[in-house]
C-alpha cells in the first residue's frame, strides 16, 4: 500500500499498461522510466529518463532520477515512457545503419571514411548519432557500449508495437533482418555499430581511420 514501482527496463508499452494495472489493485503505483545515454552516460550520471505514470507520483520520483541522470522527460500516463524509448531507439538503429551503408559504399568507391567526416559533420546529414559513433567505427572499436542484441530486442518491441497500433514499419523490417543476420554472424555481444562488419563482408571492403 503507497508503494511506487519505477521500471526502467525497456518492454512494450501494453506490457507496461498490464503491469500497472496489477501494480494498482494491489495499492501501489507503476511508473515506467527507461533511459537512453548509453554506457558512458550511466557510468557519468548523465542519463536521460523518459518517463510515463501520473503527473505527482513523477514529480516525488524526480530526485531519485536526478541522482543518476541529467534530464526527465514525463511524456504521458503509464507506458508512454516506454513508446517513446522504442520510437527513440528506432531512430538511433535506422541512423546509424544509414551511415554504415554509406560508409560501406565510400570504401568501395575509394573515398576516404576520415576525408569523408568533415563533410558529413558540416552538412545537414550531421547527427548525434553519427558524432557519437563515428570514432569509434573508424577506430574499429566494436566493444559494447550497448549490445547489438539489445538493440535488436528494441526493434523487435517497436515492430510488435507498430502491429498492435497497425502501423507498417518497412524500413525497421528491414534493418531487423539485418541485425538477425549479424547475430547470425557472431556479432550479438559486440555493440550494434557491428552491422557494419556485415556490410563490409558482403561489399569485400574494410571501413576504418588512419588512427586503426
Amino acid at each position: 500500500e503507497g508503494m511506487i514501482i519505477a521500471d526502467s527496463s525497456t518492454i512494450s508499452p501494453s506490457a507496461t499498461r498490464n503491469f500497472a494495472e496489477r501494480v494498482a489493485k494491489k495499492g501501489a503505483q507503476y511508473v515506467d522510466a527507461p533511459m537512453t545515454g548509453s554506457k558512458p552516460a550511466a557510468e557519468g550520471g548523465t542519463l536521460l529518463f523518459i518517463v510515463g505514470g501520473n503527473e505527482q507520483t513523477v514529480e516525488r520520483l524526480k530526485p531519485l532520477f536526478a541522482g543518476m541522470g541529467k534530464k526527465i522527460f514525463r511524456m504521458g500516463d503509464v507506458g508512454k515512457g516506454q513508446s517513446a524509448k522504442l520510437v527513440m531507439n528506432l531512430q538511433i538503429a535506422m541512423i546509424y545503419e544509414g551511415f554504415a551503408e554509406a560508409l560501406t559504399l565510400a570504401a568501395k568507391l575509394g573515398v576516404d571514411a576520415e576525408t569523408l567526416m568533415p563533410l558529413v559533420n558540416a552538412s545537414m546529414v550531421r547527427s548525434g548519432v553519427v558524432e557519437y559513433k563515428s570514432p569509434f567505427v573508424l577506430g574499429r572499436d566494436f566493444t559494447a557500449n550497448f549490445p547489438l542484441r539489445l538493440m535488436r530486442k528494441d526493434i523487435r518491441l517497436a515492430l510488435e508495437a507498430a502491429k498492435e497500433a497497425r502501423v507498417k514499419l518497412p524500413g525497421l523490417e528491414t534493418v531487423e533482418d539485418i541485425y538477425e543476420m549479424a547475430i547470425e554472424d557472431g556479432h550479438a555481444e559486440l555493440d550494434y555499430a557491428a552491422t557494419l562488419l556485415l556490410l563490409e563482408k558482403w561489399a569485400g571492403v574494410e571501413v576504418k581511420g588512419q588512427a586503426a
